[in-house]
């Protein structure tokens, strides 16, 4: 009788299909930009990772998705939008020493939804030949009517302008941000269009001298020989907030609230934290590393160095829908 057993029990085993460990990650970065990861994790586990890009529409697809969401993992390039993820219900915490180790506790979810991996800084591109050193220190000066006529910037709703506006309240309150925002928006040269590279290709053109952008842009436009005279007009200038320092923000990730593959794409976001896999990360996207005793790539700190602003992270993206409130409010597209 039991030989019968442990015969069907092994048929039994054998007639199940085999699962290979696997996670799945929706990204707001291209498959390309962090393919280098998944490779080392891959060939570091034998894990395969899988890559959806979403350039929009994230949290409705998870939400109408559900429990059957294929998704483990989110990758996202702006702390606001891990926020909404976690506030939409759509995270799951980790609890993990690796991560903690990892991970500065200024850059994660004090509750483990959500984890940094690098960051950038919100700087000034600055013109070589117009616009002197010095001449711009803090982001309060970019209302100066010195300025009129001389930046250009994308949509004032993006969510890169918005974290920046959203810290600007912050630091200075809604009304202060108001007249701030108003300034600005009477200095620009043109219309807020296109992305940052777009405002970098304007003042090699010479239709203004500065203009705002994350730090990375310059590292992809020295790498594309189309743009590479864009970049070699210009500069870093890193300014600060009164009283403050450089606006950062992240690229971040979280574990979905159904991960189908929870304990793979657990490893999978401890891999990501590691130093190694922060070194690549860093070196492919032209970002800085937050890993501790973790070195920027040797071309990102040429640019320069900077004291991050204190500002706790979640109180930036709390005060995004007052930001993109007040940005609709003084119609700075417009």
């Amino acid at each position: 009788m039991v030989s019968r057993l442990l015969t069907s029990l092994a048929a039994a085993l054998l007639a199940a299909p085999v699962m290979a460990a696997e996670v799945n990650v929706y990204s707001y970065r291209q498959p390309e930009l962090i393919k280098p990861l998944t490779d080392a994790f891959t060939k570091d586990t034998g894990i395969d990772v899988n890559v959806a890009f979403l350039s929009k529409g994230m949290i409705e697809r998870l939400r109408a998705e559900g429990d059957r969401t294929p998704a483990d993992v989110v990758l996202t390039t702006d702390v606001s939008r891990l926020a909404a993820l976690v506030n939409a219900g759509l995270t799951q915490p980790i609890t993990s020493d690796v991560l903690q180790q990892n991970v500065p506790a200024q850059y994660h979810d004090p509750a483990g939804h959500w984890w940094g991996l690098t960051s950038r800084a919100r700087v000034v591109y600055a013109s070589k030949t117009r616009v002197a050193a010095d001449e711009i220190t803090t982001y309060e000066d970019l209302a100066d009517p010195k300025w009129q006529g001389r930046i250009c910037t994308r949509s004032g709703t993006h969510p890169y302008n918005l974290a920046l506006t959203a810290a600007m309240i912050e630091h200075h309150g809604v009304d202060a941000a108001r007249v701030w925002a108003e300034g600005v928006k009477a200095n620009l040269a043109r219309r807020p269009q296109g992305n940052d590279r777009a405002q970098v290709k304007a003042i090699w053109a010479g239709e203004c001298d500065i203009s705002l952008g994350n730090t990375y842009y310059m590292g992809q436009m020295l790498a594309d020989p189309e743009q590479q005279a864009w970049a070699d007009a210009v500069r870093l200038d890193f300014p600060v907030f009164e009283m403050g320092g450089t606006h950062v923000n992240l690229s971040g990730v979280a574990m979905t609230k159904y991960a189908p593959n929870a304990e793979s794409a657990k490893r999978f976001i401890e891999f990501l934290s590691t130093p190694a896999a922060q070194k690549i990360y860093a070196e492919v996207n032209f970002e800085y590393p937050i890993a501790p005793n973790t070195e920027a790539d040797p071309l990102v700190k040429s640019w320069g160095s900077f004291t991050a602003d204190g500002l706790d992270l979640m109180s930036i993206a709390k005060s995004r829908p007052a930001a993109l409130q007040l940005m609709e409010m003084v119609d700075f597209d417009g």
